[in-house]
């Protein structure tokens, strides 16, 4: 699953080196904790948070398939 994540976030910001994807799992649950760039953060969160919210949703249906709750956080430095 991190790596749809990380196809997703890859393919919204201009500066790909500083993406740091951290996973957190646990038995049900899995967190994953994005940082990006500081020019690129608006491009993966979008007006409003639209595009944040997408990206939830994409990974929400990912996580469904393997019996899973997922969480995406927006880390900012």
């Amino acid at each position: 699953m991190k790596e749809v994540l990380e196809t997703i976030i890859k393919n919204l910001v201009d500066n790909q080196e500083s993406i740091k994807i951290e996973e957190v799992e646990d038995e049900k649950n899995i967190i994953f904790k994005v940082q990006v760039a500081d020019g690129d953060m608006g491009k993966i969160i979008g007006r409003q948070g639209k595009i944040a919210q997408s990206i939830r949703t994409v990974m929400k249906a990912v996580a469904n398939r393997k019996d899973k709750k997922v969480n995406v956080e927006f880390i900012d430095d």
